[in-house]
C-alpha cells in the first residue's frame, strides 16, 4: 500500500471533497454505551461507536457502496466515487436480485437496498488501543531480499490499517473527517461492522485477529463454484443451484501473463500465507535475484490470502494495494483486494471448481 503522509496518533487528516449525486439523507450518530475504550480494552478490536452532536449528511454513492460491499458486492475501495467497479457491483448485485441490469442506482436497486434503510452509511468510532499499537513497519522495504528480513509484512502506519479495516482509503477518510471536526482518538468512517469474537472459530496462523482486522465476518455463505470473468473484470461466487452469492472486482492477468482460461478447481487454502518469492517466474524481474522466502502479512506479494489452483503456479489472492483492483494488471493470477480475498477464503473450500473464462 501507498504510505500516507499523516499523523495519525491525533488524526490530523486533511480535508478533501467526496463528489455526490446529490445531497444525502441526514444522519444521526447511533450511540454506544461505552463512548471510548477503556483500560480493560487493551486487547479488544471491537471499534467503539462515538456519539456526536456534529451533523453529517451521509454521500448516496458513499451509502450504496456501504451497503454493495455488506450485501456481498463490494466496489472495491469505499471512495463515494463513480466509477467502472461501482458501476459493476450494481450490475452483480442486480443480476442476483432479479432487478433490471442498468449498472446504475435507480428506484428498483434503491428500493432492494432499503432491506438496510436503518444501517447508517458512516458511523464515529473510537480506535481501540489494540489496533493503534500495531505493529508496524513505516520503512516498508521495496526490494524483496530487504522484505525477505522481515518478521511479518505489516501495514505501515494506523492510517493504512483503519483503511483496510473499513475498505477504503486514507483519502476518503480524510475527506469523512475535515479539519473542523478532528478529535483525538475518534474518526468518522465507512459502516463495516465489527466481527463479533463470539463467531470466531478455531484459529489458524493468527486467521482470527486478520479477520478482525479486515471486519470479515466468519460466517459466509458456501460457494459450489467461482468465476472468473475476464471480459468483466470480476470473481463471482455461485451457489449448486446456480445463484450468484457473491461479486467481487479482480485484476487478472496481463500481455505477458494471460489469465489461464479453462476449468481448474482450488487445490489449497492458506491463509496469512508464507510467500515464496522465485524470480524466475516474473517476468519483469531478474533472474539473477535469489529466491527468497517472505513472511506473512497484509502487504505481503499476495496478502493475507493464497488459494491454490490446479494450474501450476497460479492462484486467486489478496494485495496491499486495494486501490488498483480492476486498474492494473497482474502476473496471471486472480487478484482481490485483502478484505474480499478473507471473504472469499470464507465460502471455498478445498475442490471447489473454478472457471475462468473470457
Amino acid at each position: 500500500m501507498k504510505s500516507v503522509a499523516l499523523i495519525a496518533s491525533t488524526l490530523l487528516l486533511s480535508a478533501c471533497h467526496v463528489p455526490t449525486e446529490k445531497e444525502g439523507e441526514g444522519n444521526a450518530a447511533r450511540a454506544d454505551p461505552a463512548a471510548a475504550p477503556t483500560a480493560t480494552d487493551r486487547t479488544s478490536l471491537r471499534f467503539p461507536d462515538i456519539v456526536t452532536r456534529q451533523p453529517f449528511r451521509d454521500p448516496p454513492i458513499l451509502r450504496a457502496q456501504v451497503l454493495l460491499d455488506r450485501a456481498g458486492f463490494p466496489a472495491g475501495v469505499i471512495d463515494g466515487r463513480k466509477g467502472a467497479s461501482y458501476t459493476l457491483a450494481l450490475r452483480g448485485f442486480q443480476t442476483a436480485n432479479d432487478l433490471p441490469v442498468t449498472g446504475t442506482l435507480d428506484e428498483p436497486t434503491l428500493g432492494a437496498l432499503n432491506r438496510w434503510r436503518d444501517v447508517p452509511a458512516t458511523r464515529t468510532v473510537a480506535i481501540p488501543a489494540a489496533f493503534a499499537a500495531g505493529p508496524f513497519v513505516p520503512d516498508f522495504p521495496k526490494d524483496a531480499a530487504e522484505q525477505a528480513k522481515l518478521p511479518f509484512l505489516g501495514y505501515r502506519t494506523v492510517i493504512e490499517a483503519l483503511a483496510e479495516r473499513f475498505h477504503t482509503t486514507a483519502e476518503t477518510l480524510a475527506a469523512l473527517n475535515p479539519r473542523q471536526t478532528r478529535t483525538k482518538g475518534v474518526l468518522r468512517v465507512p459502516n463495516i461492522a465489527d466481527v463479533d469474537p463470539a463467531t470466531l472459530g478455531k484459529d489458524e496462523r493468527g486467521w482470527n485477529r486478520t479477520l478482525q482486522l479486515l471486519g470479515v465476518a466468519p460466517d459466509q455463505p458456501q460457494a459450489d463454484r467461482v468465476v472468473v470473468d475476464k471480459s468483466e473484470g470480476a470473481l463471482k461466487a455461485y451457489d449448486a443451484e446456480g445463484q450468484l452469492l457473491a461479486q467481487f472486482p479482480a485484476t487478472m492477468g496481463s500481455r505477458h501473463d494471460p489469465l489461464p482460461l479453462g476449468n481448474w478447481t482450488i487445490q489449497g487454502i492458506s491463509r496469512n500465507p508464507d510467500f515464496h518469492y522465485n524470480p524466475k517466474l516474473f517476468w519483469d524481474v531478474s533472474d539473477k535475484k535469489p529466491p527468497v522466502l517472505l513472511k506473512p502479512g497484509p502487504n505481503g506479494p499476495v496478502g493475507v490470502v493464497w488459494l491454490d489452483l490446479s494450474k501450476p503456479h497460479y492462484g486467486i489472492h489478496g494485495t496491499g494495494e486495494p486501490q488498483t483492483i480492476g486498474r492494473a494488471e497482474s502476473h496471471g493470477c486472480v487478484r482481490l483486494t485483502n478484505w474480499d480475498a478473507a471473504r472469499l477464503a470464507q465460502m471455498v473450500k478445498v475442490g471447489t471448481r473454478a472457471v475462468f473464462q473470457e
